[in-house]
């Protein structure tokens, strides 16, 4: 499927993009935007590889505590920092995704 390869090519840069020290990286836009945008998507490929609802729980809850450890390991990358507004951000992008997921889900 290739919603795996896509599922772990985005996980990594994902990854890679928040554990690369602050001076390695270019101005961003809007940081919070990025995480919730990288956390929808990692959600939607989620949703499809596991399509019932069940399963779904699992990756959300995986999605969450992946985006905790990476918070917890900036705390060890120079000019990074843990952030609540980014765990939060990162939720945000999950629960919109996945209820998005629901919705189209049930309505067909």
């Amino acid at each position: 499927m290739w919603e795996w390869s896509v599922f772990l090519a985005t996980t990594g840069a994902v990854t890679v993009g928040c554990l690369l020290p602050a001076r390695w990286l270019p101005p961003l836009p809007n940081d919070k935007l990025m995480h919730f945008l990288a956390y929808a998507a990692l959600t939607v490929l989620a949703a499809r590889i596991a399509p019932r609802w069940g399963q779904q729980q699992y990756w959300l809850g995986g999605l969450l505590v992946g985006g905790w450890l990476i918070e917890v390991a900036q705390n060890r990358v120079p000019g990074r920092a843990f952030s609540w507004p980014d765990l939060a951000a990162n939720a945000a992008g999950i629960a919109t995704a996945a209820a998005g997921a629901a919705m189209l889900h049930y309505s067909s």
